[in-house]
């Protein structure tokens, strides 16, 4: 059975353009391994749009972020550090999970 993730709208042009590249989840959202293929589908509306495989999924700290993990999201690292502080307020440890579209 496919997984399945979602993106808020916002992110699914460069998704679907391969600008972004991994995302970033808390741990509850990162039940991924790596050949997983993965149905991808809008936050708002549950409206899916692609699919993707997991390439890998590694911890990483807040802290630790930099601007190779903003330019593969597509941002600067001020903006990523902004939108990851507000879908988990406060929250320390994520998970890169890194994709490709199939």
């Amino acid at each position: 059975m496919m997984k399945d993730i979602t993106f808020y709208g916002r992110f699914e042009a460069d998704i679907l353009a391969g600008r972004k590249t991994i995302t970033l989840r808390e741990a509850s959202d990162a039940n991924f391994v790596a050949g997983d293929r993965v149905r991808v589908s809008r936050y708002e509306d549950n409206v899916f749009f692609c699919n993707i495989e997991i390439i890998d999924v590694t911890p990483v700290q807040f802290d630790e972020l930099n601007d190779a993990h903003a330019l593969q999201e597509n941002m600067t690292l001020p903006e990523l550090k902004q939108v990851i502080s507000e879908i988990y307020p406060g929250l320390k440890s994520l998970f890169m999970i890194e994709f490709r579209l199939v």
